[in-house]
């Protein structure tokens, strides 16, 4: 038996966390201290591969600004080896993501992105990587959001379910079997119980070893073993890192053993990298001079915890979009607040990486029948995706009971008054949730716009949140029972 070692590193969901910060008396994640770490196993181990699981993009004002080209020249001084695509690398536009692409040092995977005239993929769906001798198969899969997010891009698509992404799997798997592979990846982009599903799915015979997902900001302590595939995920952010120490049996070409852990990445575990703290500080300079200006103060921090639960944040958001309105609910997708706090002192950066996803607000009218309908099915959809589903915060005024383990939704009012079937209700939507409300709501669109042509009320959000916070002052929020879930 000829036995080989092998490290391999892994991040997912960095979302431009960029910079360490300051806790418990030392600092804490960052791009130069994740780089400094894994420089340091570099050195230590013989064979180690670094890998990112999507969405390097969005999060902070550095990414927004330079519209992701920053985060391709830190993540080429990073130097994985092989990095697969996130729903957030997307949101700059196809187009954008392809200049990207080029200028990028470090291969892109993705199995299931094509151009639907000629079924031909966007990207390589595959990545050998051999290490002495060792060849270490990866394959790219991306959720089904990535579609949702490019609705605008018509001549792309995407196979969006786990059943087609694991006969992706197979194929590709298939048409390598004639190389000797002796460890095979699934760098994913779907979420956990995605990953959970996807594992179910794969053949034996094709030899799956590790998953290495994204996606749903899942933090494990250890790895969830299904169909004898161990699924990995830590988190999100550059706080921790995940690492693998794998034992090779090299004449059988398989993993005979292996060990995960979470690493945290902070000043005590991992030196920092000089390069990346210049090339870091450089782009701080600059955003810093152009976005440092207090627009508000608020009476103390406001938080937003969860996306899949009535916060502080998102109740503060949606209240502000109602301001003057001509609508009678804000339905505020809770995935688009960035944060997870902000104040009490609020400058615009804090402002646009808080809320970087810009764009139109538009107001439907739907029956209160239909209003009901949407409630329960993105209720129950959060419980049962454990909150990798979209999620909505209520303006003011809305209060929504809803009974899982009956699947009821007990009450349905907005102020104090109960909803009926034949009501109409006045909704407002920011686009991602507009473009795609059949899915996300489980409503037919085609029946909605029957009850009276949908209309632009806003051009840019963003605009509004920033001239309403200028113009106030210890501005409080606070989580009232408006969703309140019974499990």
């Amino acid at each position: 038996m000829a036995i080989r070692k092998l490290t391999i590193l892994h991040s997912n969901d960095m979302h431009g966390d960029f910079l360490a910060e300051a806790k418990d008396n030392k600092d804490v994640g960052g791009v130069s201290l994740l780089s400094g770490y894994i420089n340091e196993v570099r050195k230590e181990e013989d064979d180690v591969i670094y890998a990112i699981a999507g969405d390097m993009f969005r999060g902070s004002i550095i990414d927004s600004e330079y519209k992701g080209f920053s985060t391709i020249e830190l993540m080429n001084f990073l130097n994985p080896d092989v990095v697969t695509l996130g729903n957030h690398e997307v949101d700059y536009g196809l187009a954008h993501l392809l200049f990207l692409e080029k200028c990028a040092k470090f291969p892109i995977v993705n199995a299931n992105m094509y151009i639907k005239t000629n079924h031909v993929r966007l990207f390589k769906p595959h990545k050998i990587i051999t290490l002495n001798g060792l060849n270490i198969l990866f394959v790219g899969i991306i959720t089904e959001e990535v579609l949702a997010s490019t609705k605008s891009e018509e001549i792309i698509g995407t196979f969006v379910d786990v059943w087609d992404a694991a006969k992706q799997v197979g194929t590709i798997i298939d048409n390598y079997k004639t190389t000797k592979i002796d460890l095979t990846v699934l760098l994913t982009h779907i979420g956990f119980e995605e990953d959970i599903q996807l594992a179910n799915l794969l053949d034996p015979n094709w030899g799956v070893d590790i998953i290495i997902g994204g996606h749903s900001h899942t933090l494990l302590t250890k790895p969830k073993v299904v169909n004898n595939v161990p699924i990995v995920q830590v988190g999100v952010g550059t706080d921790q890192i995940g690492r693998f120490d794998i034992t090779i049996d090299t004449d059988e070409h398989k993993m005979i053993d292996y060990t995960w852990k979470v690493v945290p990445i902070n000043s005590d575990t991992a030196p920092v990298d000089p390069i990346l703290e210049d090339i870091i500080a450089s782009y701080k300079k600059e955003t810093d001079r152009k976005y440092s200006r207090i627009l508000t103060t608020f009476e103390r921090e406001l938080t937003h915890p969860s996306r899949c639960e009535e916060t502080e944040l998102g109740n503060l958001f949606a209240d502000l979009m109602q301001v003057d309105s001509s609508f009678d609910v804000m339905l505020m997708g809770t995935g688009s607040i960035r944060k997870k706090k902000l104040g009490p002192i609020v400058q615009y950066q804090d402002l646009k990486e808080c809320i970087p996803f810009v764009g139109q607000i538009h107001m439907l009218s739907v029956t209160g029948e239909q209003f009901r309908t949407m409630c329960h099915n993105y209720l129950r959809n959060s419980v049962e995706t454990k909150g990798s589903s979209e999620f909505y915060a209520v303006s003011k005024g809305v209060k929504l009971v809803y009974d899982y383990s009956t699947d009821t939704l007990e009450t349905c009012s907005i102020n104090e008054r109960e909803v009926e079937k034949a009501d109409i209700i006045k909704i407002a939507l920011q686009d991602f949730h507009y473009n795609n409300f059949t899915e996300f709501f489980g409503v037919p669109f085609d029946e909605v716009i029957k009850n009276a042509k949908p209309r632009v009320v806003v051009t840019n959000d963003f605009s509004i949140y920033e001239e309403l916070l200028v113009n106030s002052n210890k501005m409080d929020s606070h989580v009232e029972g408006r969703i309140i879930i019974k499990k």
